[in-house]
């Protein structure tokens, strides 16, 4: 069911870390562009709610950890302020004239081709006085802003303590977030749950009203979820859909080729994963929305007359899109319904919050400059910037026999090896203790290096992600900011304007270095088979928890995908397909190189 008019750009501005969207809908969200905050860091939300409340003239009043529900309260009162300024704002818009330079203008110059840009430029050809105002008045009514949209890393769900006591579980991190999402005034949005599957979290969605339909079909607030293979998103669709739950949205990133996280598949590459998606679109529809009808008519929430109307159910992706040929390309092939552009994105100073610092290193950036780390407190691959202020720290902190972190926020504080309440890796009073302890374990002296080297990569993420905004906002001037960029930001090396990005999106303009960099999908090949050489590493070392069967499955999957690229390759363009099957052949050489593994001590790389 839809909803009066829908999106009108086929893109979105995807989470980025923290912080750097945090306020990206006040920014955008006018324009008729969605964007997606994180609801990771309550502290930042609280003190970003004071800004703009400031900024914009609203009665701000502060909300302190000694008060009942605060992290749920704070992101409620957070996302309504969010809210009241995108309505404020897409008002105001609607009533500015069509003029150069207006509001109305810029909204409407920036949609890609469309019927309503074809609407709008029918307008500017009509020299009729009476015909112009009837379109201009139409034109008005369909100036919608895009959605404000929110993130949840699912399996990020720390237990909360309070006077040396575990709470209840409605306390925990991703609970409470959820909980002040769905108490928010927000409509005709969504909550995007991504990092896992957390069947509690899931369940909990049923008890706000908000997720049903109303009597006519129209649902409040959605259900994104992101999924890096076809298998899951049918399993937990179908979890969802018995909970009464309905998915809206299917949103499929590479694993490795992205910012920020990278959830590694077993060698599930984009673009046998999006093929899948596009052959079994039907299947997904059909079979998750017979036991969602069933759920709803046991909870007395059916369709009303609508029972046989099957809601809407968009499939998108994101991940390492760096050129309009290549956007256009999954619009088209793969039918996706809109494409996720987050790293470049951080060169946008109108959109994303990037203290000038940062800003300046991202421009520097390289290839060489990005690397997948270990800094991560959750013990996820992690996008890293070798010269951001945060891993500078890091550095600085071991080399004055200061390792770790402060840990002034332990959003990642899970682990109980040396303590009884949970503490986090990339804090001092882990990192101290854990070192020690490695000083004695009857380990070989190479394991014991790659063990201290994997302890003092941490960084405390939860507190850097947010320096990007808080230094940028005079919040914390001295903040030391991480950079979660993907590898792709290494093609884009200037800062532009959000009319020039929209405009390279979709190929009015390219905005992109012309290196010879290799296709998005040979991208995300050549970061799998690396990846999978570390994780090789790590086996013959014996460190790894991994199985040979998970190596053997991984170098399979490889194959299959290559096999898959080498037919794909007939639908580019012929000056593309050269390089592309090049590319491809010396990657199938690389993995086939990569011997299966026999045996515990049989392994070659």
């Amino acid at each position: 069911m839809s909803v009066k008019h829908k999106n009108p750009h086929t893109f979105y501005i995807p989470v980025m870390g923290t912080g750097f969207t945090i306020d990206a809908p006040i920014k955008v969200a006018k324009y008729g562009i969605s964007s997606v905050i994180s609801l990771v860091d309550d502290i930042l939300i609280e003190q970003m709610r004071k800004y703009h409340s400031d900024l914009h003239g609203e009665q701000y009043s502060k909300l302190t950890n000694d008060q009942e529900d605060v992290r749920a309260r704070r992101i409620t009162e957070y996302l309504n302020l969010v809210n009241l300024i995108v309505e404020k704002q897409a008002k105001e818009l609607q009533s500015s004239p069509f003029e150069e330079g207006s509001e109305i203008t810029r909204y409407y110059e920036m949609l890609p081709d469309s019927s309503l840009k074809q609407l709008y430029s029918d307008m500017l050809k009509t020299d009729n006085f009476e015909k112009k105002c009837e379109i201009q008045e139409k034109l008005r009514d369909r100036a919608i802003p895009g959605r404000i949209d929110v993130n949840i890393m699912a399996t990020m769900d720390r237990d909360i303590y309070r006077d040396g006591k575990k709470m209840s579980p409605e306390y925990r991190d991703a609970m409470s977030a959820l909980r002040g999402y769905a108490k928010s005034s927000l409509c005709s949005s969504s909550i995007v749950f991504s990092a896992g599957f957390n069947p509690r979290l899931y369940g909990y969605i049923a008890e706000f009203d908000d997720f049903y339909p109303d009597i006519n079909g129209h649902i409040k607030k959605k259900v994104i979820l992101k999924v890096s293979e076809f298998r899951s998103a049918l399993i937990q669709g179908k979890f969802l859909a018995k909970k009464g739950i309905w998915v809206s949205e299917y949103r499929i990133e590479s694993g490795l080729n992205c910012g920020g996280h990278a959830f590694a598949s077993d060698g599930y590459l984009l673009g046998p994963v999006l093929e899948e998606f596009k052959n079994k679109r039907h299947e997904l529809v059909d079979s998750v929305y017979s036991v969602y009808k069933k759920a709803l008519e046991a909870k007395d929430k059916g369709l009303h007359g609508n029972d046989n109307m099957v809601p809407d159910m968009a499939v998108t992706v994101q991940g390492g899109i760096k050129t309009a040929v290549e956007n256009d390309f999954l619009l088209k092939y793969y039918k996706v319904d809109a494409t996720g552009w987050g790293t470049p994105f951080l060169l946008v100073p109108e959109v994303t919050c990037v203290d000038d610092e940062s800003l300046q290193k991202l421009l520097a950036a390289d290839e060489k400059d990005v690397f997948l780390s270990n800094a991560s407190p959750l013990r996820i691959p992690f996008w890293n910037l070798h010269s951001a202020p945060s891993e500078e720290n890091r550095i600085r902190r071991i080399k004055e026999n200061k390792p770790g972190s402060p840990c002034p926020k332990s959003y990642s504080a899970f682990n109980l090896d040396f303590t009884d309440t949970p503490i986090c890796i990339a804090s001092r009073a882990y990192v101290n203790r854990k070192l020690k302890a490695l000083e004695t374990e009857n380990i070989s002296e190479s394991q014991r290096s790659s063990l201290i080297q994997d302890v003092l990569d941490k960084a405390c993420l939860c507190h850097d992600l947010a320096g990007g905004v808080t230094r940028e906002y005079g919040i914390d001037p001295n903040a030391k900011p991480a950079i979660c960029c993907g590898p792709n930001i290494a093609l884009f090396s200037k800062i532009v304007s959000l009319e020039e990005m929209i405009g390279h999106i979709y190929g009015r303009l390219s905005i992109s270095s012309e290196l010879d960099f290799p296709h998005m999908f040979i991208r995300e090949l050549m970061l799998y088979v690396e990846y999978l050489i570390n994780e090789l590493e790590k086996l013959s070392l014996e460190i790894s928890t991994k199985t040979q069967d998970y190596f053997n499955k991984f170098r399979e999957n490889l194959l299959s995908g290559i096999d898959y690229y080498k037919r794909l390759a007939g639908q580019f363009i012929e000056k593309h397909q050269d390089h592309f099957l090049a590319d491809l052949r010396k990657l199938r050489d690389e993995v086939e190189r990569i011997c299966l593994v026999k045996d515990d001590k049989n392994l070659c790389v």
